[in-house]
């Protein structure tokens, strides 16, 4: 058969168990919209939540359905997937998760990854960028970089009322000090890397 058969992960597991496994990491990211994980279960995990917000946006009974057959919690998430979820993401065409990389976390040093909802409470894009704009604002900088004005279009395009939200939490974050306390503590830089990552790793539940 022309390209043979379709690549995937066996997460070193048997279908069955693995079918499980993604079942299981997919429910939690929906109810907490975002879990911490080896990088090769997020990347998995990632293309079975793309679907199911596929699934949410189209909006039938045959989408529910195969929802339904996918979440272990699904009358607690099915109403989260076919409503706030669906709304949220009605203008995006796609790339409704994100996959980051942390720290590894476990003994073994395996990689670790942060697998999250885009546009959502927990975004972490969102929320660095924000970080990044207070700490720049209070070293007297005017004009965005490239890098941080390239973030700030892919974090406001296609949220509701993005740029007024990323502008709240830049003031959120200066009438904190979290701007000048990032750049005084961490170093230029620092922050927006691999130690801003671990620290909302660690908040985002294991799984």
């Amino acid at each position: 058969m022309a390209g043979g058969a379709a690549k995937f992960r066996h997460l070193s597991r048997k279908s069955s168990h693995r079918q499980a496994l993604l079942r299981n990491l997919v429910t939690s990211l929906f109810t907490h919209e975002s879990i911490t994980t080896t990088w090769a279960k997020a990347k998995e995990a990632q293309r079975l939540a793309e679907k199911l917000i596929t699934l949410g946006k189209k909006n039938t009974e045959a989408s529910r359905k195969s929802a339904l057959a996918t979440f272990y919690t699904p009358h607690s998430i099915l109403p989260k997937l076919f409503g706030p979820l669906r709304e949220r993401y009605a203008n995006r065409p796609g790339g409704y998760t994100r996959v980051l990389r942390v720290e590894p976390k476990k003994d073994d040093q395996a990689e670790s990854a942060i697998l999250e909802l885009v546009d959502g409470p927990k975004d972490m894009r969102f929320a660095l960028t924000a970080r990044t704009i207070a700490r720049q604002r209070a070293k007297g900088f005017d004009t965005l970089n490239e890098i941080t004005a390239l973030n700030v279009r892919k974090v406001t395009r296609f949220r509701d009322g993005g740029v007024e939200a990323l502008e709240d939490e830049v003031q959120k974050l200066k009438l904190g000090g979290h701007g000048e306390k990032t750049a005084s503590n961490n170093g230029e830089g620092k922050g927006f890397g691999w130690k801003g990552r671990k620290e909302k790793a660690k908040k985002a539940p294991l799984a």
